[in-house]
């Protein structure tokens, strides 16, 4: 994943993180699996930030950033639609608060805004693990857990909305395609979507295996082998389960990996990062986007056989990239709020 990802985690950090307080001791309504709030911060008037004690992860505690509209109470005798908005692999659940103009936007509209916490590289999916199942859990957190605490602690209602970046993205259209009536749109900006596409599960698995995290020991664990676990990636593939997606708002947008007109060129990358790192962060944007641009293409044309709606942005030239990934987001938010009953 190219620097300007981890760049603006680290800024919103900066930015936002300094300025938390704790919020008002209140008692909150568990899932029902357990799962509970723990902590509620007050970043500013219209944000908060809560963290989940689970029993679907078990290597952290994951957080939540959630931005309020105008007028919002927990008291309130009305509920607000709500959008969820998932990062990519390396980055935390602070990486959308970092994109250009995003928490203003969020803030703005007539929705609930919740940036939610996906693990590093954890692949937004409940975990194999050789068929044994078992933690982590990442889907049902996303798509059961969470909803339940939201819902039933922050006044969001049922009038559901996703969107994500990369990995993030691809969880998004997963969730969608397995949980279908879940979300009433969802949102991908260069995510994985034909999971079992030619070469693509090794790509996955040589990006794990390139980049460890301590979260992830075994990147097979995730969805298996692909070969012999092959069924367990195709349930997991939106290409495949694309049926799914049918009276779901979509909108898919990637690149080609080819240099574009927000990228900079291999030798400005060398002059700032020096050679190693510039021809890293350079290969790094360039084939990212190749794969995701090619099994984007492949689902929109499987959506368009099977006829379903989808609004697609398959721009050409572009990285792997937050540059092109805030100009996308500008084009789906109105679609998104239009589809929950929402003002932008």
């Amino acid at each position: 994943m190219p620097r300007v990802l981890s760049t603006l985690t680290v800024a919103a950090c900066l930015v936002l993180g300094f300025a938390v307080a704790p919020a008002r001791a209140e008692s909150y309504v568990p899932a029902d699996d357990g799962g509970r709030i723990v902590d509620v911060r007050k970043v500013d008037d219209q944000t908060l930030d809560l963290t989940i004690d689970t029993p679907l992860v078990d290597t952290s505690k994951p957080r939540i950033r959630l931005y309020t509209p105008a007028g919002w109470s927990r008291d309130a005798d009305r509920t607000w639609p709500i959008v969820y908005a998932y990062g990519g692999g390396p980055g935390d659940y602070t990486e959308w608060a970092g994109a250009e103009g995003f928490p203003e936007t969020a803030k703005r509209s007539g929705a609930l805004v919740a940036l939610v916490d996906g693990g590093k590289r954890q692949g937004f999916t409940d975990w194999y693990n050789g068929g044994k199942g078992g933690n982590p859990r990442w889907e049902t957190f996303h798509t059961t857990e969470v909803p339940q605490l939201l819902e039933r602690n922050f006044r969001a209602s049922q009038k559901r909305a996703a969107m994500g970046i990369s990995s993030g993205g691809q969880g998004a259209i997963t969730y969608a395609a397995r949980h279908p009536g879940l979300f009433a749109y969802v949102s991908c900006f260069s995510g994985v979507l034909h999971l079992t596409g030619a070469g693509v599960p090794l790509a996955l698995m040589f990006t794990d295996y390139a980049t460890p995290e301590p979260t992830v020991p075994d990147p097979l664990a995730k969805w298996g082998n692909p070969v012999f676990d092959a069924k367990n990636w195709a349930d997991h593939d939106p290409y495949v389960r694309a049926e799914g997606l049918r009276g779901t708002g979509l909108f898919l947008s990637a690149g080609d990996g080819t240099q574009g007109p927000l990228d900079d060129d291999l030798a400005t990358d060398v002059a700032r990062d020096g050679l190693l790192n510039g021809v890293q962060l350079y290969l790094a944007g360039a084939a990212g986007e190749a794969v995701v641009g090619a099994t984007t293409r492949d689902l929109a044309e499987r959506l368009a056989r099977l006829a379903i709606p989808a609004t697609t942005d398959l721009y050409g030239p572009g990285f792997h990239q937050w540059e092109y990934w805030i100009r996308e987001y500008k084009k789906a938010w109105p679609l998104m709020m239009n589809a929950i009953g929402a003002h932008p």
